[in-house]
């Protein structure tokens, strides 16, 4: 769902402006019979500018024109009874709220900064990710039998100027064998020894979880929370983080230790609500001895020279030997999360994977290197490049699917505008004479 975060304007940064509380409210826009206050302009003009955000014109322009074309869309939404799944609405809901608390530091200082409490923060929240799931819905509907030909594919590329082609950056396939060097047992020991002492502290009340995860949990996501994960569904976590967590009945109640294939946590039960939980955790990792790390290095110079040599190739290595459960069954085949292929531009390859293959040639194999896996886990890993197509002008051969994206792009934005154009001609707005000396996007709001 990137376009709905794209479109995210942070609530967290909601704030007073200077002398705000001394402006008078007043209705700048209707539009049908739904009135756009100056103090929602300013709101969001505030929270644009906490977040770098820089519009293009003036903000008592741009912001009530979007605001306006909000309440087209659901206008739209209640006519053809379009509503947000409840599920979608949690689930982003939910990860909304977890990014305040992340940029907040905990709960108590997001209560504290917003001056409202957790209920209040995940209501407005909810509220605005169900206007936003629900434009995109009429949006989708409204563009649901646009398609696009061959034929219009090839008119769109011959009627481009040569300055006007689209410039292909380089693209990448990579193979990948990785290998996990073994933790020694006594390693393993430690960390949970680790963990069972932070369980006695907690419960004999010397410290509290959420401060212990602050200071020595090893997952980047929820440490800076206190742990927190937010309410989750089962299906989110790993089974067995899972079903531990789900296990939970008794709040602040700490679980046993729970090995997953990100290292060892123990979870503290915040709150059930139906089929979601809320817990902290800690997460610790064993580390890799140096002698391991060289030991598998090792390995992995000797096997690379057995592929190189012919006894066996890259693709039945990676399927009987790595220790990559993401690109195992797929013959070490990097795939791209982001486009749903295995195609990578060299800025979306993992770094020490692009620093490996920046050199290389096709079919070549290269020197073990040691990188941080997907889990967090460090690894030792070789890679194959499996192919390379450098930046180019688009052409209708060998990027006919590229090229065919942007004219579908162009066809849905031309369907958009022509629908909100109409949209306009058929809806009362009343502009504020104040607001309406502007270069709006869409000119017909002023008839």
């Amino acid at each position: 769902m990137k376009h709905w975060i794209g479109l995210l304007v942070c609530l967290l940064a909601v704030m007073p402006s200077v002398g705000q509380d001394n402006v008078i409210d007043e209705v700048v826009w209707v539009v049908g019979d739904e009135a756009i206050l100056k103090s929602e302009v300013e709101q969001v003009r505030i929270n644009a500018q906490y977040e770098g955000r820089r519009f293009d014109g003036d903000p008592y322009c741009v912001i009530p024109e979007e605001l306006a074309l909000q309440k087209l869309f659901l206008n739209q939404a209640e006519i053809d009874s379009i509503e947000a799944g409840e599920s979608d609405i949690i689930a982003y809901t939910e990860q909304m709220v977890n990014n305040y608390i992340e940029r907040a530091g905990s709960r108590e200082k997001l209560e504290e900064y917003r001056g409202m409490s957790m209920t209040q923060i995940r209501e407005e929240a909810r509220e605005f990710v169900r206007r936003e799931l629900t434009m995109q819905m009429v949006q989708r509907e409204l563009m649901k039998d646009v398609k696009v030909t061959p034929a219009e594919v090839r008119r769109y590329y011959k009627n481009l100027s040569e300055d006007s082609i689209p410039y292909i950056p380089t693209q990448v396939e990579v193979q990948l064998i990785t290998i996990e060097p073994e933790i020694p047992e006594e390693e393993i020991d430690r960390v949970k020894a680790r963990l069972r002492e932070f369980t006695d502290r907690v419960n004999s009340g010397e410290t509290s979880f959420s401060t212990l995860a602050r200071l020595y949990s090893e997952d980047p996501g929820s440490a800076s929370r206190g742990g927190e994960t937010g309410f989750t569904g089962k299906g989110r976590w790993v089974p067995e983080f899972a079903n531990v967590a789900f296990n939970l009945n008794t709040p602040n109640k700490i679980s046993k230790i729970v090995e997953t294939e990100y290292g060892f946590h123990i979870i503290q039960l915040i709150e059930k609500r139906g089929d979601r939980v809320n817990v902290r955790h800690i997460l610790l990792k064993p580390q890799v001895a140096e002698d391991d790390l060289i030991a598998s290095l090792a390995r992995l110079d000797s096997i690379a020279d057995d592929i190189r040599a012919g006894k066996f190739t890259f693709e039945d290595g990676a399927t009987r030997i790595s220790s990559d459960k993401d690109t195992r069954m797929n013959h070490g085949l990097l795939p791209n999360a982001n486009t749903g292929t295995s195609k990578f531009e060299m800025q979306e390859l993992p770094q020490e994977i692009a620093r490996a293959v920046n050199t290389m040639n096709v079919n070549e194999i290269s020197k073990p290197f040691i990188m941080i896996n997907s889990k967090g886990k460090e690894v030792c890993a070789i890679v194959k490049l499996k192919s390379r197509v450098k930046g180019h002008k688009a052409t209708l051969t060998e990027d006919f699917q590229a090229l065919k994206g942007v004219v579908l792009e162009r066809k849905q934005a031309e369907k958009l505008e022509k629908w909100i154009i109409e949209k306009q001609k058929n809806t009362y707005v009343r502009i504020n004479e104040k607001w309406r000396n502007c270069d709006f996007k869409y000119p017909g709001w002023i008839h």
